[in-house]
């Protein structure tokens, strides 16, 4: 917390004249996650078409996705802090396109187990771009304003959660309704995302980065007597990373699912519902927004426990399986969830000092939460789609005692 002489122009400066061409190339990064991971979601639907498997199984899907960030945490913040944020971030791209060729041969062996591969290799990128990342926007000026520029950024990750459902919707599964084993569009539109991805590397090798300064570094003025210096030893961390593992189980659960339950519930055509889950995204895009300006007069860590109260809420409605109701609560659960993700990392790397890239990478393995819901949503979801979203409940539940009483820094 900034200490009370400090001038207000400092307190709310949002970033300074030399970090804005970094501010906004990092920003970008936010958003090619925010596709690469709603695209499989669309790709969960597609796999249950073509390749036959059973909601329990696609829910492999996001277990490879996630697994990923378990698994690249903390190599990614080693890697971070011994090479440098600009390096950390070329390693995460160059990832991030080798999953993308993957698709090919995994297409042109219709291996589900390919597949799963490929999308692991490319969340190891995922998982490197932000462990990266948010210390690395939040670095970009003041601890004081580290909250709204890891929210701002996350708004262009909830506009990628936009384009990805619709990249998805129109490439592939308008391809596979009807289609009996239809992976060539997966394949075209995997290879084209890589020469992007590609590109967008060698762009940001020639970029020129001005030293960062460690926006989570802790004063002797702001450490607690007795504080520990460890990242785990400090509560309001652990809280952080249990916060966001069952944050990134509710996300993963919730929306991998979303498509199902329009065409069980709203008897949409996949297509369809791929399209209102892009709109939910929008949704999440528009709360983030929202979030990032009311947290200039409510604290980001009360305005965290009214969302997850709000996704409690919105969790009952569907369950009750009400009709446009219930769909409607289904998509508002984005729009609550939108500052989840940003504000958890950010309070858990408060006064983190040395230890913040150590403390990203728990924060980015506590992910992990994301890989192992699904599956146990999914064989709810193969009885009944709308009775499985109880199951999020408790995950909002521990979002909310974070948010309510244990982000303090002590």
């Amino acid at each position: 917390m900034a200490s009370v002489d400090q001038p207000k122009t400092v307190r709310f400066q949002f970033t300074e004249k030399k970090y804005l061409i970094t501010l906004v190339f990092v920003t970008s990064l936010f958003m090619l996650w925010g596709i690469a991971i709603t695209m499989g979601d669309v790709l969960n639907k597609h796999f249950q078409n073509v390749l036959n498997v059973s909601k329990a199984e696609s829910g492999l899907v996001q277990f490879s996705i996630f697994g990923a960030y378990a698994i690249m945490g903390v190599p990614a913040g080693l890697f971070m802090k011994r090479f440098g944020y600009k390096n950390g971030v070329l390693l995460g791209l160059s990832l991030y396109a080798l999953g993308a060729f993957l698709f090919t041969p995994a297409a042109n062996a219709a291996s589900f187990g390919f597949f799963r591969f490929a999308l692991f290799i490319l969340a190891c990128g995922l998982a490197t771009l932000e462990a990266v990342a948010h210390p690395f926007v939040a670095g970009l000026g003041p601890q004081s304003t580290s909250d709204q520029r890891i929210n701002f950024a996350q708004s262009f990750n909830g506009l990628g959660a936009v384009i990805g459902p619709l990249i998805g919707g129109y490439f592939i599964l308008n391809v596979s309704h009807g289609a009996t084993n239809d992976l060539t569009s997966v394949k075209l539109l995997y290879q084209a995302i890589g020469v992007v991805i590609l590109a967008i590397a060698v762009a940001f090798f020639f970029v020129k980065v001005p030293p960062v300064q460690n926006a989570h570094a802790s004063t002797d003025a702001d450490r607690p007597a007795g504080a520990g210096t460890g990242s785990l030893a400090q509560p309001h961390f652990r809280w952080a990373v249990a916060a966001q593992f069952f944050n990134t189980a509710a996300q993963g659960g919730t929306w991998a699912f979303f498509i199902n339950y329009g065409v069980e519930k709203m008897a949409l055509t996949a297509q369809d519902a791929a399209y209102y889950f892009a709109l939910s995204m929008v949704l999440m895009m528009v709360g983030r927004f929202v979030g990032t300006f009311l947290m200039r007069y409510i604290a980001p860590s009360r305005l965290l426990a009214l969302a997850a109260l709000g996704n409690i809420a919105m969790c009952l409605l569907i369950a009750q399986n009400l009709g446009w109701i219930s769909f409607v609560a289904l998509m508002m659960l984005n729009f609550f969830f939108s500052i989840m993700f940003p504000t958890i990392f950010s309070l858990g790397l408060k006064n983190m000092g040395a230890k913040t890239e150590q403390a990203s990478s728990f924060l980015v393995m506590a992910v992990v939460g994301g890989a192992l819901f699904p599956p146990l949503m999914g064989r709810l979801a193969d009885t009944d789609i709308a009775t499985a979203y109880y199951l999020p409940i408790v995950c909002y539940a521990v979002i909310f005692l974070f948010g309510y009483r244990f982000y303090k820094v002590r």
